[in-house]
């Protein structure tokens, strides 16, 4: 897996080639899927990390069952990987460090979006990144001017870790022959992460 996605991201045939299918499990039992973005894949271990707003539709979603599945596809190289795991939020140290690294109208509207919820017009969100920017106090004539633009961030967004107990590797055949193989393993919880047993590999018919 790790090879796979540092071939994709190296040779960027793809706009964003760590953009990736999350699904998630609603409170009510309904499955919703989106594509967000692998920020982190930490091999040694076995998980990702992705970010988002912890009071949308993802993040309610995982506060009542944390779990998720992922699908990593690259289409011009033929393969696709499938992760499956719980799912935990990453250490706000860790969410504070990559939320200081995004472009500051990234962070205004971190704070300004609630996520998944309904606003009466494109009009009048964007009013509402506005009012945000000048309730924080930013200067827009100095991020705009790319000068550095101080902005904590919200205790409502942040990280997850996705660790894997089960990742499945597909490459396209000729004649749709194409080749399978998943590795599973026990996780058991151990403070903010897992302590995970050993892999086991299994082949797959295509």
């Amino acid at each position: 897996m790790r090879a796979w996605f540092d071939e994709a991201v190296a040779r960027m045939t793809q706009p964003n080639p760590n953009a990736m299918t999350l699904a998630t499990i609603d409170p009510d039992g309904r499955p919703s899927a989106r594509v967000v973005l692998c920020k982190e894949l930490v091999e040694k271990d076995g998980y990702l990390v992705f970010y988002t707003n912890y009071r949308g539709r993802k993040g309610r979603a995982l506060e009542a069952n944390p779990r998720a599945a992922a699908v990593l596809h690259w289409d011009h190289f033929d393969r696709q990987v499938r992760v499956e795991g719980p799912v935990v939020r990453s250490p706000a140290a860790e969410s504070d460090a990559y939320f200081h690294s995004r472009r500051w109208e990234s962070r205004v509207g971190a704070w300004a979006s609630d996520q998944s919820e309904p606003i009466a017009s494109r009009a009048a969100l964007l009013a509402k990144v506005q009012s945000t920017a000048r309730e924080l106090g930013v200067d827009l004539a100095a991020g705009v001017a790319g000068q550095p633009v101080e902005i904590e961030r919200p205790p409502h967004w942040g990280g997850y870790r996705l660790w894997f107990d089960r990742v499945e590797l597909w490459c396209g055949g000729v004649g749709r022959v194409h080749d399978r193989a998943a590795w599973t393993r026990a996780l058991t919880p151990a403070g903010e992460g897992f302590r995970a047993g050993p892999w086991s590999a299994t082949r797959l018919q295509p």
